[in-house]
């Protein structure tokens, strides 16, 4: 559940009290009592680690250090992640509030600790019906020299944001049809304050978006096309951003079916592109961001029945190419490029897409980072990885050489849907490449959108991955 953040004037008059310092506080000036300040030197002298606890009957007092002796955004990641040890040491006291004072030199550590602590309470509970383990934590106070309302606000909504991503993403097909994805989404644009258009079968194959259209034949559940849509009344740019989601709610690889074991257990995520672009949406509706942004999400399951198509199959895509289709487990790619063909009629400034698209990005780079490419400026692409060095959400940049173009060339149509090599999520980049003209960038997200064990407060499953780095990208654009 959402933590409640709510601003105090004195943060001294709760119960259970966090205090954020550095290497250069001085406990003395914290205000505590001679015994808590010489047990507090005396443990961060011995270096036992950076969090000194006590607790007196009910009050429990807990002083966080943060290393202030490190790059900025390592600084701010540790205090995220000092937010998470406390979120998780207070629900396991079935504690319900806390209040937050920063008394280190760094003002954005506050901000940055809160964060953290908020999305630590995130939990998917929605089908258990015994052993739920709820989390118990309520209410943040957080003193108001801290950090103002308004951050505290912001924060507030881009978890809720988050969260909403990551409810998308843990959903499984059971209940996440491309239909309902849809629906869910267009729920949260009529609530939240931005635009959705769903486009069903009938209009997908008037638009004769045969990438789309082509992976869905294994299934015995239509697509859909959603197109989202935020214009406030004064906005910085004058084009808009798309930002594209790849939405396939689950694969099975189709005819070219995924391997055992386990490869098929986590494929519910694959839709993580859609969500995330789902999430951005809400928190920049709700933030009342001034930027111009379309979303384009379509949205289909990957199976081997029905019709579907085979490997050798020639598929006329909405843009006119023919591409040769040599493995249908190269999907994402074909349903992202009717989407970012479709974006051409925006005359876009930029076009960002989210996919969990290859398993070679993950063997290049694991789950640390996203691997990104395209062929926006160098100044685009700067301020992007500042932003993910902001949020810790860090990318990687890989090439789009013509050597790589080479490699999907087809003999029998215009391209090939797959490379031959370890470079699948660069081939892939190409690939896309093909159906844009406009600034683009491509994000690779197969690594870092569902993780089998829990990282800290990014948790485990569903990350929401690309949420706090586009709101950080365009809060800066």
């Amino acid at each position: 559940m959402n933590v409640l953040l709510a601003t105090c004037k004195d943060y001294k008059q709760f119960n259970n009290q966090i205090i954020l310092i550095d290497n250069a506080t001085r406990l003395s000036t914290l205000g505590l009592s001679k015994e808590d300040t010489d047990a507090a030197q005396s443990f961060f002298d011995n270096k036992v680690n950076h969090i000194y606890q006590k607790t007196a009957g009910n009050q429990l007092l807990s002083i966080v250090k943060i290393d202030s002796a490190r790059e900025e955004f390592k600084i701010l990641e540790e205090a995220r992640k000092a937010g998470y040890t406390l979120n998780k040491f207070l629900n396991s006291r079935k504690i319900t509030e806390a209040s937050v004072f920063n008394a280190s030199r760094k003002v954005k550590v506050g901000p940055a600790f809160v964060e953290g602590f908020a999305l630590s309470n995130y939990q998917f509970l929605k089908y258990k019906t015994k052993d739920k383990k709820e989390n118990t934590f309520t209410t943040l106070h957080v003193d108001s020299k801290s950090v103002d309302k308004k951050t505290l606000e912001e924060i507030s909504k881009l978890t809720a944001a988050n969260f909403f991503s990551r409810d998308l993403i843990n959903e499984p097909l059971s209940y996440l049809t491309a239909t309902q994805l849809s629906a869910d989404i267009k729920k949260a644009g009529t609530a939240n304050g931005f635009t959705v258009e769903v486009f069903d079968k009938k209009k997908i194959e008037a638009l004769k978006m045969g990438g789309l259209l082509a992976v869905n034949k294994g299934s015995i559940d239509p697509p859909t096309f959603t197109v989202l849509e935020y214009k406030p009344s004064r906005k910085k740019n004058k084009k808009p951003i798309v930002l594209v989601g790849k939405g396939v709610v689950y694969d099975t690889g189709g005819l070219s079916l995924k391997p055992t074991p386990n490869s098929m257990d986590m494929m519910k995520c694959d839709m993580s592109g859609a969500a995330a672009v789902a999430g951005i949406f809400q928190a920049v509706a709700t933030l009342k961001l001034p930027i111009h942004l379309i979303g384009l999400i379509p949205a289909t399951d990957n199976r081997p029945g029905m019709n579907a198509y085979v490997p050798g199959d020639v598929v006329a895509m909405m843009s006119g190419l023919n591409v040769e289709m040599l493995n249908a487990d190269a999907e994402g790619r074909m349903i992202l490029a009717d989407a970012l063909h479709y974006a051409k009629q925006y005359n876009p400034e930029l076009v960002i897409d989210f996919a969990t698209l290859t398993g070679a990005a993950v063997r290049a780079i694991g789950s640390v980072a996203t691997a990104y490419m395209g062929t926006a400026g160098n100044v685009v692409k700067r301020k992007l990885e500042n932003s993910a060095d902001n949020v810790y959400e860090r990318l990687i940049h890989f090439p789009l050489w013509d050597e790589y173009g080479d490699w999907i060339k087809s003999d029998v149509a215009d391209i090939k849907n797959v490379g031959p090599g370890e470079e699948g999520h660069i081939t892939a980049g190409k690939f896309l490449e093909h159906f844009t003209d406009y600034p683009w960038l491509h994000l690779d997200i197969a690594g870092t959108a569902y993780l089998m064990k829990e990282d800290s407060y990014r948790g485990k499953y569903g990350t929401a991955v690309g949420v706090r780095m586009i709101i950080d990208f365009l809060k800066n654009y």
